[in-house]
Protein backbone atom coordinates (compact mmCIF):
# COMPACT_ATOMS: atom_id res chain seq x y z
CA UNK A 1 0.00 0.00 0.00
CA UNK A 2 1.62 3.22 -1.17
CA UNK A 3 2.29 6.17 1.09
CA UNK A 4 2.05 9.74 -0.20
CA UNK A 5 5.07 11.92 -0.83
CA UNK A 6 4.89 14.58 1.90
CA UNK A 7 6.67 17.35 -0.05
CA UNK A 8 4.24 20.26 -0.38
CA UNK A 9 4.56 23.34 -2.57
CA UNK A 10 2.99 26.73 -1.93
CA UNK A 11 0.46 26.13 -4.69
CA UNK A 12 -0.66 22.77 -3.32
CA UNK A 13 -4.36 22.44 -2.43
CA UNK A 14 -5.03 21.25 1.14
CA UNK A 15 -6.67 17.85 1.59
CA UNK A 16 -8.38 16.18 4.51
CA UNK A 17 -6.12 15.04 7.35
CA UNK A 18 -7.52 11.55 6.84
CA UNK A 19 -5.93 11.35 3.41
CA UNK A 20 -2.60 9.93 2.38
CA UNK A 21 -2.60 12.27 -0.56
CA UNK A 22 -0.66 15.38 0.39
CA UNK A 23 0.05 17.19 -2.83
CA UNK A 24 -0.55 17.44 -6.54
CA UNK A 25 2.66 17.13 -8.56
CA UNK A 26 3.32 18.05 -12.12
CA UNK A 27 4.79 15.04 -13.81
CA UNK A 28 7.14 15.08 -16.77
CA UNK A 29 8.61 12.52 -19.07
CA UNK A 30 11.42 13.24 -21.48
CA UNK A 31 11.83 11.59 -24.86
CA UNK A 32 14.06 12.12 -27.86
CA UNK A 33 12.43 14.15 -30.64
CA UNK A 34 13.66 14.42 -34.20
CA UNK A 35 13.31 18.11 -35.05
CA UNK A 36 14.90 20.54 -37.52
CA UNK A 37 14.52 24.19 -38.50
CA UNK A 38 11.72 25.15 -40.94
CA UNK A 39 12.76 25.33 -44.60
CA UNK A 40 12.36 28.69 -46.35
CA UNK A 41 13.58 27.61 -49.79
CA UNK A 42 13.76 24.54 -52.01
CA UNK A 43 16.42 25.99 -54.32
CA UNK A 44 18.69 23.24 -55.80
CA UNK A 45 21.76 24.93 -54.26
CA UNK A 46 20.45 24.02 -50.84
CA UNK A 47 19.72 20.33 -51.44
CA UNK A 48 23.15 18.87 -50.57
CA UNK A 49 23.32 21.01 -47.43
CA UNK A 50 19.84 19.96 -46.36
CA UNK A 51 20.65 16.31 -46.96
CA UNK A 52 23.68 16.57 -44.68
CA UNK A 53 21.51 18.32 -42.07
CA UNK A 54 18.97 15.49 -42.13
CA UNK A 55 21.61 12.79 -41.72
CA UNK A 56 23.09 14.59 -38.72
CA UNK A 57 19.71 14.97 -37.04
CA UNK A 58 18.74 11.35 -37.65
CA UNK A 59 21.76 10.17 -35.67
CA UNK A 60 20.27 11.68 -32.53
CA UNK A 61 18.05 8.61 -32.20
CA UNK A 62 19.25 5.01 -32.13
CA UNK A 63 17.33 2.45 -34.15
CA UNK A 64 15.69 1.13 -30.97
CA UNK A 65 14.72 4.60 -29.76
CA UNK A 66 13.26 5.46 -33.17
CA UNK A 67 11.24 2.22 -33.22
CA UNK A 68 9.89 2.91 -29.73
CA UNK A 69 8.99 6.48 -30.74
CA UNK A 70 7.09 5.31 -33.84
CA UNK A 71 5.27 2.60 -31.91
CA UNK A 72 4.40 5.04 -29.16
CA UNK A 73 2.91 7.54 -31.65
CA UNK A 74 0.89 4.72 -33.22
CA UNK A 75 -0.53 3.71 -29.82
CA UNK A 76 -1.54 7.27 -29.01
CA UNK A 77 -3.24 7.73 -32.39
CA UNK A 78 -5.06 4.43 -31.93
CA UNK A 79 -6.23 5.32 -28.42
CA UNK A 80 -7.48 8.70 -29.67
CA UNK A 81 -9.66 7.27 -32.46
CA UNK A 82 -10.91 4.26 -30.52
CA UNK A 83 -14.10 4.44 -28.50
CA UNK A 84 -13.34 5.84 -25.06
CA UNK A 85 -14.27 3.66 -22.12
CA UNK A 86 -16.75 5.35 -19.74
CA UNK A 87 -14.98 7.01 -16.80
CA UNK A 88 -14.73 5.11 -13.54
CA UNK A 89 -17.68 5.63 -11.20
CA UNK A 90 -18.14 4.68 -7.56
CA UNK A 91 -20.31 1.62 -6.98
CA UNK A 92 -21.99 0.60 -3.74
CA UNK A 93 -19.53 -0.04 -0.90
CA UNK A 94 -20.66 -2.85 1.39
CA UNK A 95 -20.22 -2.96 5.14
CA UNK A 96 -16.83 -3.52 6.73
CA UNK A 97 -16.00 -7.19 7.25
CA UNK A 98 -15.34 -8.59 10.71
CA UNK A 99 -12.10 -10.05 12.04
CA UNK A 100 -12.17 -12.71 14.79
CA UNK A 101 -11.09 -11.49 18.22
CA UNK A 102 -8.28 -14.04 18.54
CA UNK A 103 -6.34 -12.51 15.60
CA UNK A 104 -3.61 -10.02 16.56
CA UNK A 105 -4.59 -6.53 15.38
CA UNK A 106 -2.24 -3.64 14.54
CA UNK A 107 -2.10 -0.72 16.99
CA UNK A 108 -3.40 1.93 14.58
CA UNK A 109 -6.94 0.52 14.85
CA UNK A 110 -7.44 2.50 18.05
CA UNK A 111 -8.12 5.58 15.89
CA UNK A 112 -9.42 6.36 12.39
CA UNK A 113 -6.94 9.23 12.08
CA UNK A 114 -4.23 8.50 9.53
CA UNK A 115 -1.03 7.61 11.41
CA UNK A 116 2.05 9.74 10.90
CA UNK A 117 4.82 8.00 9.03
CA UNK A 118 7.42 6.66 11.45
CA UNK A 119 10.99 7.99 11.28
CA UNK A 120 12.28 4.55 12.26
CA UNK A 121 14.27 2.62 9.65
CA UNK A 122 13.25 -1.01 10.10
CA UNK A 123 16.38 -3.16 10.17
CA UNK A 124 15.86 -6.74 11.30
CA UNK A 125 17.81 -9.42 13.10
CA UNK A 126 17.55 -13.10 12.15
CA UNK A 127 14.26 -13.58 13.99
CA UNK A 128 12.75 -10.44 12.48
CA UNK A 129 13.74 -11.51 8.98
CA UNK A 130 12.07 -14.88 9.56
CA UNK A 131 8.83 -13.15 10.58
CA UNK A 132 9.04 -10.82 7.58
CA UNK A 133 9.45 -13.77 5.21
CA UNK A 134 6.37 -15.46 6.69
CA UNK A 135 4.19 -12.33 6.40
CA UNK A 136 5.40 -11.56 2.88
CA UNK A 137 4.90 -15.12 1.65
CA UNK A 138 1.32 -15.06 2.92
CA UNK A 139 0.72 -11.73 1.16
CA UNK A 140 2.13 -13.17 -2.08
CA UNK A 141 -0.14 -16.23 -1.91
CA UNK A 142 -3.19 -14.08 -1.20
CA UNK A 143 -2.37 -11.82 -4.15
CA UNK A 144 -1.96 -14.81 -6.45
CA UNK A 145 -5.38 -16.11 -5.38
CA UNK A 146 -6.98 -12.69 -5.80
CA UNK A 147 -5.56 -12.43 -9.32
CA UNK A 148 -7.11 -15.78 -10.25
CA UNK A 149 -10.53 -14.25 -9.58
CA UNK A 150 -10.12 -11.44 -12.13
CA UNK A 151 -12.56 -11.92 -14.99
CA UNK A 152 -15.47 -10.02 -16.55
CA UNK A 153 -18.58 -9.66 -14.32
CA UNK A 154 -16.70 -10.21 -11.04
CA UNK A 155 -17.03 -7.28 -8.63
CA UNK A 156 -14.15 -5.80 -6.68
CA UNK A 157 -16.26 -6.35 -3.56
CA UNK A 158 -16.17 -10.11 -4.27
CA UNK A 159 -12.39 -9.93 -4.54
CA UNK A 160 -12.26 -8.10 -1.21
CA UNK A 161 -14.34 -10.81 0.50
CA UNK A 162 -12.11 -13.58 -0.86
CA UNK A 163 -8.94 -11.77 0.22
CA UNK A 164 -10.36 -11.06 3.66
CA UNK A 165 -11.34 -14.67 4.23
CA UNK A 166 -8.00 -16.10 3.08
CA UNK A 167 -6.07 -13.74 5.36
CA UNK A 168 -8.08 -14.43 8.50
CA UNK A 169 -8.08 -18.17 7.76
CA UNK A 170 -4.26 -17.91 7.94
CA UNK A 171 -4.49 -16.25 11.36
CA UNK A 172 -3.48 -12.82 10.03
CA UNK A 173 -5.08 -9.38 9.89
CA UNK A 174 -5.72 -7.50 6.58
CA UNK A 175 -3.57 -4.40 7.19
CA UNK A 176 -5.60 -1.86 5.13
CA UNK A 177 -8.81 -2.58 7.09
CA UNK A 178 -9.33 0.40 9.39
CA UNK A 179 -6.00 2.06 8.52
CA UNK A 180 -6.81 5.77 8.66
CA UNK A 181 -10.46 4.78 8.30
CA UNK A 182 -9.98 2.71 5.11
CA UNK A 183 -13.15 0.57 4.95
CA UNK A 184 -11.93 -2.55 3.14
CA UNK A 185 -9.37 -5.36 3.45
CA UNK A 186 -7.67 -4.77 0.07
CA UNK A 187 -7.16 -1.93 -2.42
CA UNK A 188 -8.56 -2.52 -5.92
CA UNK A 189 -7.62 0.16 -8.47
CA UNK A 190 -9.29 -0.16 -11.88
CA UNK A 191 -8.20 1.46 -15.19
CA UNK A 192 -7.47 5.16 -14.54
CA UNK A 193 -7.38 4.66 -10.76
CA UNK A 194 -3.73 5.06 -9.72
CA UNK A 195 -4.06 3.51 -6.27
CA UNK A 196 -6.11 3.16 -3.06
CA UNK A 197 -9.29 2.16 -4.88
CA UNK A 198 -12.03 1.00 -2.50
CA UNK A 199 -13.74 -2.30 -3.47
CA UNK A 200 -17.40 -1.89 -4.41
CA UNK A 201 -20.25 -3.32 -6.48
CA UNK A 202 -18.81 -2.37 -9.89
CA UNK A 203 -18.37 -5.37 -12.16
CA UNK A 204 -15.10 -5.77 -14.01
CA UNK A 205 -15.42 -5.36 -17.77
CA UNK A 206 -13.59 -7.07 -20.61
CA UNK A 207 -10.44 -5.03 -21.28
CA UNK A 208 -10.19 -3.54 -17.79
CA UNK A 209 -6.95 -3.55 -15.85
CA UNK A 210 -6.97 -3.80 -12.06
CA UNK A 211 -4.25 -3.37 -9.48
CA UNK A 212 -4.83 -5.50 -6.39
CA UNK A 213 -2.81 -4.32 -3.38
CA UNK A 214 -2.55 -6.85 -0.53
CA UNK A 215 -0.98 -6.24 2.89
CA UNK A 216 -1.19 -8.70 5.79
CA UNK A 217 -0.26 -8.35 9.45
CA UNK A 218 1.03 -11.71 10.72
CA UNK A 219 2.63 -12.22 14.13
CA UNK A 220 3.28 -8.50 14.45
CA UNK A 221 4.86 -7.98 10.98
CA UNK A 222 3.43 -6.53 7.75
CA UNK A 223 3.98 -7.97 4.27
CA UNK A 224 2.96 -5.75 1.32
CA UNK A 225 2.64 -6.51 -2.39
CA UNK A 226 0.56 -5.57 -5.44
CA UNK A 227 0.18 -6.43 -9.11
CA UNK A 228 -1.82 -5.14 -12.06
CA UNK A 229 -3.94 -7.81 -13.73
CA UNK A 230 -5.58 -7.70 -17.17
CA UNK A 231 -9.27 -8.62 -17.30
CA UNK A 232 -10.11 -10.41 -20.51
CA UNK A 233 -8.76 -8.80 -23.70
CA UNK A 234 -7.07 -5.43 -23.35
CA UNK A 235 -5.64 -3.41 -26.24
CA UNK A 236 -1.94 -3.50 -27.00
CA UNK A 237 -1.14 -0.06 -25.60
CA UNK A 238 -2.57 -1.03 -22.19
CA UNK A 239 -0.82 -4.40 -22.23
CA UNK A 240 2.47 -2.63 -22.94
CA UNK A 241 1.90 -0.17 -20.09
CA UNK A 242 1.38 -3.07 -17.68
CA UNK A 243 4.45 -4.90 -18.95
CA UNK A 244 6.74 -1.86 -18.76
CA UNK A 245 5.52 -0.97 -15.26
CA UNK A 246 6.52 -4.40 -14.01
CA UNK A 247 9.89 -4.04 -15.75
CA UNK A 248 10.38 -0.69 -14.02
CA UNK A 249 9.80 -2.24 -10.62
CA UNK A 250 12.41 -4.92 -11.26
CA UNK A 251 14.90 -2.38 -12.57
CA UNK A 252 14.45 -0.43 -9.33
CA UNK A 253 14.99 -3.60 -7.29
CA UNK A 254 18.15 -4.41 -9.27
CA UNK A 255 19.65 -1.11 -8.06
CA UNK A 256 19.40 -2.20 -4.42
CA UNK A 257 22.16 -3.55 -2.18
CA UNK A 258 23.91 -2.71 1.06
CA UNK A 259 25.40 0.79 0.77
CA UNK A 260 23.55 1.77 -2.43
CA UNK A 261 21.98 5.23 -2.68
CA UNK A 262 18.19 5.27 -2.48
CA UNK A 263 17.99 7.73 -5.38
CA UNK A 264 19.32 5.08 -7.78
CA UNK A 265 15.90 3.44 -7.64
CA UNK A 266 14.09 6.47 -9.06
CA UNK A 267 16.69 6.99 -11.77
CA UNK A 268 16.46 3.41 -13.01
CA UNK A 269 12.67 3.50 -13.06
CA UNK A 270 12.48 6.89 -14.79
CA UNK A 271 15.08 5.95 -17.40
CA UNK A 272 13.06 2.93 -18.48
CA UNK A 273 9.61 4.52 -18.31
CA UNK A 274 10.61 7.56 -20.35
CA UNK A 275 11.78 5.39 -23.25
CA UNK A 276 8.09 4.69 -23.83
CA UNK A 277 6.80 8.18 -23.07
CA UNK A 278 5.06 7.07 -19.87
CA UNK A 279 4.54 9.26 -16.82
CA UNK A 280 6.06 8.21 -13.49
CA UNK A 281 3.76 9.23 -10.64
CA UNK A 282 5.69 11.10 -7.93
CA UNK A 283 2.74 11.63 -5.61
CA UNK A 284 3.01 8.14 -4.07
CA UNK A 285 6.12 6.48 -2.70
CA UNK A 286 7.41 3.18 -1.41
CA UNK A 287 8.16 2.94 2.30
CA UNK A 288 9.88 1.09 5.06
CA UNK A 289 7.87 -1.82 6.40
CA UNK A 290 8.08 -4.37 9.20
CA UNK A 291 6.43 -4.14 12.61
CA UNK A 292 5.27 -0.70 11.41
CA UNK A 293 3.10 -0.43 8.27
CA UNK A 294 4.67 2.81 6.90
CA UNK A 295 8.05 4.17 7.96
CA UNK A 296 11.20 5.74 6.62
CA UNK A 297 12.87 5.41 4.22
CA UNK A 298 10.47 6.86 1.67
CA UNK A 299 11.25 5.39 -1.74
CA UNK A 300 10.85 7.87 -4.59
CA UNK A 301 10.19 6.27 -7.97
CA UNK A 302 11.04 9.37 -10.02
CA UNK A 303 14.42 11.13 -10.38
CA UNK A 304 15.35 12.78 -7.10
CA UNK A 305 18.22 13.98 -4.93
CA UNK A 306 17.22 11.98 -1.85
CA UNK A 307 20.11 11.43 0.54
CA UNK A 308 20.76 8.17 2.33
CA UNK A 309 22.02 4.67 1.68
CA UNK A 310 20.53 1.21 2.08
CA UNK A 311 21.57 -0.99 5.00
CA UNK A 312 21.82 -4.76 5.16
CA UNK A 313 18.80 -6.22 6.98
CA UNK A 314 16.51 -3.31 6.00
CA UNK A 315 13.06 -3.93 4.50
CA UNK A 316 11.02 -1.57 2.32
CA UNK A 317 8.66 -1.57 -0.64
CA UNK A 318 9.26 -0.53 -4.24
CA UNK A 319 5.93 0.20 -5.97
CA UNK A 320 6.08 2.44 -9.05
CA UNK A 321 2.92 3.74 -10.70
CA UNK A 322 3.12 4.52 -14.43
CA UNK A 323 0.53 6.32 -16.54
CA UNK A 324 0.00 6.00 -20.29
CA UNK A 325 0.65 9.74 -20.56
CA UNK A 326 2.13 12.17 -18.04
CA UNK A 327 -0.74 13.56 -15.96
CA UNK A 328 -1.70 15.04 -12.63
CA UNK A 329 -3.92 13.32 -10.07
CA UNK A 330 -7.43 13.87 -8.79
CA UNK A 331 -8.88 12.40 -5.59
CA UNK A 332 -12.48 11.48 -4.88
CA UNK A 333 -14.28 12.80 -1.84
CA UNK A 334 -13.56 9.54 0.00
CA UNK A 335 -9.98 10.92 0.34
CA UNK A 336 -8.55 7.62 -0.90
CA UNK A 337 -9.43 6.83 -4.50
CA UNK A 338 -6.94 8.67 -6.75
CA UNK A 339 -7.31 8.81 -10.54
CA UNK A 340 -5.38 10.21 -13.48
CA UNK A 341 -6.69 13.70 -14.21
CA UNK A 342 -7.07 13.03 -17.95
CA UNK A 343 -8.62 9.58 -17.61
CA UNK A 344 -5.72 7.62 -19.09
CA UNK A 345 -4.88 4.16 -17.68
CA UNK A 346 -2.42 3.66 -14.80
CA UNK A 347 -0.57 0.52 -13.70
CA UNK A 348 1.34 -0.39 -10.55
CA UNK A 349 3.48 -3.26 -9.26
CA UNK A 350 4.91 -3.70 -5.77
CA UNK A 351 7.27 -5.98 -3.87
CA UNK A 352 8.61 -5.90 -0.33
CA UNK A 353 12.38 -6.43 -0.42
CA UNK A 354 15.14 -7.22 2.07
CA UNK A 355 18.52 -5.56 1.56
CA UNK A 356 21.41 -8.01 1.57
CA UNK A 357 25.15 -7.49 1.34
CA UNK A 358 25.20 -8.14 -2.41
CA UNK A 359 21.71 -7.22 -3.56
CA UNK A 360 18.07 -7.49 -2.58
CA UNK A 361 15.88 -10.47 -1.71
CA UNK A 362 12.28 -10.20 -2.92
CA UNK A 363 10.22 -11.35 0.04
CA UNK A 364 6.81 -11.21 -1.66
CA UNK A 365 7.61 -13.59 -4.50
CA UNK A 366 5.70 -16.87 -4.69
Amino acid sequence: MAYANASVSAATPQLSSASLLHYEPKLSASSSVLMGAPLSSCHPLHLSYLKRQFVIYSKKLSGLEEAIKIRREHDLRKSTVSKRRPPLRRGKVSQRLLVPDHILQPPYLSSEVLPEISSKHQIHDTEGISHMRAACQLAARVLEHAGSLVRPSVTTNEIDKAVHQMIIDAGAYPSPLGYGGFPKSVCTSVNECMCHGIPDSRQLQDGDIINIDVTVYLNGYHGDTSKTFICGNANNSVKRLVKVTEECMYKGIAACEDGALFRKIGKKISDHAEKFGYGVVDRFVGHGIGTIFHSEPLIFHHRNDKAGRMVEGQTFTIEPILTLRPTECITWEDNWTTLTAIGCPAAQFEHTILITRTGAEILTKC
